[in-house]
């Protein structure tokens, strides 16, 4: 199985060895979760992305008055 040997600050190596304890996971189970956490994070945020983007124009059709954020002055608010 692959490995990896990654280097920390003390400081660093104390705050991750924190944060394992805090959730009462070893130190390889709590990198091997978080790296993993990181992966499905990023799908779930890809998916959202592009479900947002297919439904992006019928919501504009349903919902004419909206002002996308991105398309708004400052200080101006959606009617």
């Amino acid at each position: 199985m692959p490995s990896l040997n990654v280097p920390f600050t003390e400081e660093e190596m104390e705050g991750v060895r924190a944060a394992a304890a805090a959730e009462g996971k070893s130190l390889k189970q709590y990198l091997h979760d978080l790296g993993v956490r990181e992966m499905q994070r990023k799908r779930f945020v890809a998916g959202a992305a592009s479900w947002s983007d297919r439904l992006r124009e019928e919501f504009d059709e349903a919902f004419p008055d909206e002002i996308p954020p991105s398309e708004r002055d400052r200080g101006v608010s959606a009617a």
